[in-house]
Parts: structure tokens; C-alpha cells; sequence
């Protein structure tokens, strides 16, 4: 039997954030060393709340978990409470907290985790910008040196972009910090929209994920089915950062190709990546089995 794999979380939960979530803790596949909460979906206070509320909805109180950057590098905040809701999980009900979360914050407790690790054991699931992780390399270098590998959703290819024409959220919230990263000693894979958009979830298949009956599935098909609030004529929502978990456990689901990006700081569309020779060396998914990656989605879930 493998052993679980080691993963620090990055996130801004975030309605497909938390169901990522739940599926890392409930999947077996893992063992999540410490999350950090980063500004994005919606403002850090909640961001970092809604870590507490999941681990304690999982009776996951022992998983430390820590309040990192409020805001981008450099540049204004983005947000998506009109899809994620003022609470950024749709109103769905949640436990508060077990714990509080570390007061030195999430960089430190980043850097703590992974220098007690043994060198390039842990993964980093980056979830939303990627702002902790710039400040991680900037400010603990040698930490940041150690992580084995940072699987990031983020990004469009060839995909339409969903802020404006050609940048995705994550991406775009901080262009910086994203440049820096990819640019950065540690091996990224990004998963962008090109593969995020393909797996999707109808209703019905919420009623076979509820179906499971785990405390995971439960709540996850509640947080899709918030998804659906204002969009009741879309027959069915994309699961964007849930294919990070996947990625880390099934990497046989996705077509990945190997290129060079650069990231667009300053011109029209901050945040647009582009193809170029000077660009970072990226492994990028360009192609999904979506019915085995639902399928093995809802089967973690259901663990």
C-alpha cells in the first residue's frame, strides 16, 4: 500500500477550494502537514476561517493552519463574492473553528513545516494567487528551496480567460507573485482552464456524490449545489481547483505538456500568460479524462 502523500495546502476557500479540501481529507491519499490561507475568492479574515470551519466540519482540529498574505504583491485586490457568496462557501453551514490559527502566520508556518521535513518530501496544492509562495521564496528561501514540487490551478493556455479576454483569477489577482513562482528553483505544474472547465458536475451527479453518505460527499455536493445559485440555467459548473488533488494522485488522467510561459506584468491584460522562449519552464495540463476524473473525485469523496 503507498503511503500517503505529504502536501501543504495553499488556498482561498472558496466553494471549489473547499471541496478540494474535503477530498484531501477524506481520500486517504494524503496526509495534509499544514494549510495556509492566502486573499482571493474573498478577504483573508475569511479565507483563513473558512480552513478552521472545514478542518473542524472534518474533526481535523490537530492540522495547523495560518492566516497568510491580505493581499497582492503589488496592485489591487480581486475577488469573487458574487460567486462564492459573502461567507465564500454559499451560505452553506458550517462548524466554527477547533482551533485558532497559527499567529505567526502563514509564511512561518510554511517554512516551518517544510524545514522539518525531509528535503523535496512535501508537495504544495496551490489552490489560489500565489502570493504566499512568492513571499515564502523571498523571505525563506531555503524552505521554499525544499519543497518537492507546487501543483498550481492558474492560468489559460488556450482557453478563454475569466478575467477578461485571456487572464485567469488566480493568476491575475497577483501577476507578480505568479511570475516569480514559476521562475522560482521549484518545479511548478499548472493546471489552467484549458483542463479546469472540462470536468463539470451536474445535478445529477450531485445526487450520486450525496449518495456516499460520508460527511466529505455530503457537504461537497451542498457546496456545488451553491455553486448553481444565480446560474439555475447552467446545466452544470466546472470543478477548477479539485483537479489539483487529482493531478498529485492520478497524474495518469492528464495529458501534460511541457513549454515556457511568461507572465504578462504590465501590458493590457496583467496576468495573461503567453508562450515564449524566455519564458519559465512550466508543466502544463493540457488534457483531462473528465469521467474518470469525476469519477475518481466522488469515489475520494466517498472514502
Amino acid at each position: 500500500m503507498t503511503a500517503p502523500l505529504p502536501i501543504l495546502i495553499d488556498t482561498d476557500p472558496g466553494l471549489d477550494d473547499a471541496v478540494a479540501i474535503l477530498h484531501a481529507l477524506s481520500c486517504g491519499g494524503f496526509r495534509v502537514e499544514a494549510m495556509s490561507a492566502v486573499a482571493g475568492n474573498i478577504g483573508i479574515e475569511t479565507t483563513t476561517r473558512n480552513i478552521g470551519r472545514l478542518l473542524a466540519a472534518m474533526g481535523q482540529g490537530g492540522i495547523p493552519y495560518a492566516a497568510g498574505a491580505a493581499g497582492p504583491l503589488q496592485g489591487a485586490s480581486l475577488n469573487e463574492v458574487a460567486i462564492h457568496g459573502d461567507d465564500g462557501l454559499g451560505g452553506v453551514t458550517l462548524p466554527e473553528p477547533l482551533t485558532a490559527p497559527d499567529p505567526r502566520g502563514g509564511v512561518a508556518l510554511l517554512a516551518e513545516r517544510l524545514s522539518a521535513a525531509p528535503d523535496g518530501t512535501c508537495t504544495v496544492l496551490a489552490l489560489g494567487p500565489l502570493t504566499n509562495l512568492a513571499l515564502l521564496r523571498r523571505e525563506a528561501p531555503d524552505a521554499y528551496a525544499r519543497i518537492g514540487r507546487i501543483i498550481a490551478m492558474g492560468g489559460a493556455i488556450e482557453e478563454r480567460g475569466n478575467v477578461g479576454p485571456f487572464a485567469e483569477f488566480n493568476i491575475a489577482c497577483d501577476p507578480l507573485a505568479a511570475a516569480e513562482v514559476l521562475a522560482g528553483e521549484v518545479p511548478v505544474t499548472l493546471i489552467p482552464l484549458d483542463v479546469t472547465r472540462r470536468i463539470r458536475a451536474t445535478a445529477e451527479d450531485l445526487d450520486r456524490l450525496a449518495a456516499f453518505d460520508t460527511r466529505a460527499a455530503t457537504l461537497s455536493a451542498d457546496l456545488i449545489r451553491a455553486y448553481f445559485h444565480g446560474n439555475a440555467d447552467r446545466a452544470s459548473r466546472p470543478l477548477h481547483d479539485p483537479c489539483v488533488m487529482l493531478m498529485a494522485l492520478r497524474p495518469e488522467l492528464f495529458g501534460v505538456v511541457e513549454m515556457r510561459l511568461a507572465v504578462d506584468l504590465d501590458g493590457d491584460h496583467p496576468g495573461r500568460l503567453t508562450r515564449s522562449e524566455t519564458g519559465a519552464p512550466v508543466s502544463a495540463a493540457m488534457e483531462i479524462d473528465a469521467p474518470a476524473a469525476l469519477d475518481a473525485l466522488w469515489q475520494g469523496l466517498g472514502a
